[in-house]
């Protein structure tokens, strides 16, 4: 029987598609961090408070990709280029998701609106991460490879999840919660489309790695659409309600160290 564990599995046990998959999650991981550490240069006077907050998810974005690396490293493989029809986070800025690369590369500070939209952009992604993680740690947590990269990355990822919520509901306490509702659901919207189809080029890829039959590839795509259509009437609305979390000021200290990987 096809499960999310049997799938995982034969993923995680061949060199090739275990080196795709911790290569394509280190790239996006990084790129997080790159993100993250630019908007924290740039916040705006008046949300200066916020820096060491978002420095902070920037670090754990890092270090989640180290993390990747040093999986790939302990099994003797290196990275591969990852293929452009799988870079979830370059697709996301193409459709408008975020803060647009050009804007962090200027000297320019944010505005509060910026700040708003970068926030509202993590909230529906990190739902999406913590989620991902969870399935993870839920199948592999005891893995005695993978089991402490698994608990650190899903705890920080619910970490992150619940800084999104408390800042949102502090900017929609000022005044900005119309334009939060409407950032949540335009980001929602153009995260489900971007998460199908990576989803769909992600096991095209390890198809091809694995030798997938054409049947079963098809049955792994209409997964994916089905995942897809479900998401699009009705998933989507757990990506944009906000609720004060249980973890209050998640990011409110330092970036705890990855694990060492011998």
């Amino acid at each position: 029987m096809l499960s999310a564990k049997s799938l995982f599995q034969e993923i995680l046990d061949n060199d090739e598609s275990f080196r795709l998959f911790c290569s394509i999650a280190a790239s996006g991981e990084s790129q997080g961090g790159w993100e993250n550490a630019r908007i924290a240069a740039l916040v705006p006077e008046s949300e200066r408070d916020l820096a060491p907050k978002i420095t902070r998810h920037g670090a754990d974005e890092d270090k989640h990709g180290r993390i990747f690396n040093a999986l790939m490293k302990k099994r003797g493989l290196s990275p591969v280029e990852v293929p452009s029809d799988t870079d979830y986070t370059m697709l996301l800025e193409r459709h408008g998701i975020g803060l647009a690369h050009d804007k962090l590369k200027s000297d320019e500070p944010l505005s509060v609106q910026d700040i708003v939209t970068y926030l509202a952009h993590s909230r529906v992604t990190e739902q999406r991460a913590s989620e991902q993680m969870e399935l993870l740690r839920r199948n592999f947590g005891d893995d005695p490879d993978l089991g402490r990269a698994v608990k650190m990355i899903s705890n920080d990822e619910d970490n992150h999840l619940a800084y999104c919520h408390e800042e949102l509901l502090r900017f929609a306490r000022a005044g900005h919660g119309r334009a939060i509702q409407r950032t949540l659901r335009e980001c929602a919207y153009a995260e489900i489309r971007v998460y199908r189809d990576v989803s769909l080029a992600v096991m095209a890829h390890m198809g091809r790695i694995l030798g997938w039959s054409r049947p079963r590839a098809a049955t792994l795509a209409a997964g994916i659409h089905a995942v897809y259509a479900y998401e699009r009437v009705m998933g989507w609305r757990r990506m944009v309600s906000l609720r004060m979390p249980e973890r209050r000021d998640a990011l409110g200290g330092p970036a705890t160290a990855a694990p060492e990987f011998a």
